[in-house]
């Protein structure tokens, strides 16, 4: 017997109007397979910070580009990329500069950069694909919403 696998591809202009879109499609994707009402917001709130990121660092000076994304949904877990072809950035220097927070205060860091941060904090996997674009891949596991039943 196939593993259940479903792919849903979505396609939306990379401005902040149209995040929203994004977020609603997850939900109904992420609802339908099962996933508790807190992955589903972590969820949400992880996908609108890569989006968010493509709007604003992949194509400045508001750009025309767009951001795609792709819900790959299999028996356990579900995987969204969300790719652009603008601007890229070097993921490895970002990273090291965010393992310095970790022992600072919330005063003391400055508000860029905590997209990431906040994604690798939500999700179970966060994967990072940078030049000629970016490719951002949230990975979720699916848990038994009821473990005892």
């Amino acid at each position: 017997m196939q593993p259940f696998r479903k792919t849903v591809k979505l396609t939306i202009p990379a401005r902040a109007e149209y995040i929203d879109i994004a977020r609603l499609s997850l939900y109904g994707i992420a609802n339908k397979m099962g996933f508790s009402y807190e992955d589903i917001e972590d969820m949400k709130v992880a996908v609108a910070e890569a989006c968010n990121n493509s709007v604003l660092h992949a194509y400045p000076n508001r750009e025309s580009g767009s951001i795609d994304l792709e819900f790959d949904m299999k028996d356990t877990e579900l995987a969204i990329t969300i790719s652009d072809q603008g601007k890229s950035f070097d993921y490895e220097d970002k990273a090291k500069e965010l393992s310095a927070h970790h022992n600072k205060e919330l005063e003391q860091i400055s508000a860029g950069g905590l997209g990431i941060y906040l994604m690798q904090a939500l999700m179970d996997k966060v994967e990072v694909l940078s030049g000629g674009g970016t490719r951002v891949v949230l990975t979720k596991y699916l848990t038994a919403v009821n473990p005892g039943a």
